[in-house]
């Protein structure tokens, strides 16, 4: 039985990727002088280096640029692409569907494997699709997070080299060379985007949409109306930074008065997984039901349904916005 289901989805999986790669070879020329240009514009030099030697990981990625690639015109908004911009990971969102996919393919064998139950593929396809996706949104809360931490540094940075007789675009290019990710890591794309001749405005608009930062909101515009109008914007740029600096003190207050809150909403959301599968283990034939019949789907269905919830609602009342 097993064996005939592994077989019935490579098939599968062979006829998805030959459709894919004829459907892949009819990108139009325009895409592909998209593609470069935006190549062009992310290119770092000493990020690639020709000539060396081939990888088991450089061969996974060409896999994966080229599974993307077959997946380019399924594509329905950027709105993908912006997540991966704001990971800085370097895959394009297509072949972040891939990926998803992927994880997607191996969590439904392995929930087989372990329950031989045709209902547990469904469950595992979906738990290895979110945890991707749940990956991704915690690396970018993380680095946007970092960023923010980062910034009121960055501002005092700037000013001082606008004091020191720097423009504003020289200024954040010693930003670039001298801080550490992310806040270089958006600088400098900042700066290629300026290089490729994009107005300041727009580019800082990008860098906005890549940070999500109320505080840098605050930044563009005072350099904005600072551009419009003139002013010590060195000035600004310190009292913005001291204004950074008060609200990370009050965060970092509310985060510890919210600890306990945030580690039960964690531990509650774990604890039924971690007991089914310790019931489960000791005792196989006890969670049965559960899987084979179908008031046990319902039941499991409602369960997730009202873990969801109470997680949600843990989640509102320990996060306060400051």
């Amino acid at each position: 039985m097993i064996f005939k289901l592994m077989m019935a989805l490579l098939a599968a999986l062979i006829v998805f990727s030959v459709f894919m790669f004829f459907l892949g070879r009819k990108n139009s020329e325009k895409q592909n002088i998209k593609k470069r240009i935006a190549y062009f514009a992310d290119y770092q030099a000493g990020h690639t280096a020709s000539g060396r030697k081939k990888t088991l990981g450089d061969f996974i990625k060409y896999l994966l640029h080229r599974g993307g690639e077959m997946l380019e015109p399924f594509k329905r908004s950027n709105s993908l692409e912006l997540k991966m911009q704001q990971a800085d990971w370097p895959i394009t969102g297509p072949e972040f569907q891939l990926i998803l996919t992927s994880l997607g393919i191996f969590g439904a064998l392995a929930f087989f494997a372990y329950t031989h139950q045709i209902i547990s593929m469904l469950l595992g396809f979906i738990f290895g699709a979110l945890l991707g996706w749940a990956v991704l949104n915690f690396h970018i809360q993380r680095r946007q997070a970092a960023f923010t931490n980062q910034l009121s540094d960055m501002l005092k940075m700037i000013a001082d080299a606008m004091r020191a007789g720097f423009s504003f675009m020289q200024a954040m290019e010693h930003v670039a060379r001298e801080m550490d990710a992310p806040a270089s890591r958006e600088v400098e794309k900042l700066m290629r985007e300026t290089n490729l001749r994009v107005p300041l405005e727009t580019a800082l608009e990008n860098m906005s949409a890549r940070v999500k930062s109320k505080d840098f909101d605050l930044v563009i515009t005072a350099v904005l109306i600072q551009r419009q109008v003139g002013g010590n914007l060195s000035q600004i740029l310190d009292s913005i930074s001291n204004t950074i600096n008060a609200r990370l003190r009050m965060r970092q207050e509310v985060k510890t008065l919210t600890s306990q809150g945030r580690m039960s909403g964690i531990i509650l959301a774990l604890l039924p997984i971690a007991l089914a599968v310790f019931i489960n283990t000791i005792n196989p034939s006890y969670l049965k039901p559960l899987f084979e019949e179908e008031i046990g789907h319902i039941a499991i269905g409602i369960a997730v349904f009202l873990e969801i919830i109470g997680f949600i609602v843990i989640k509102r009342i320990v996060n306060i916005d400051t």
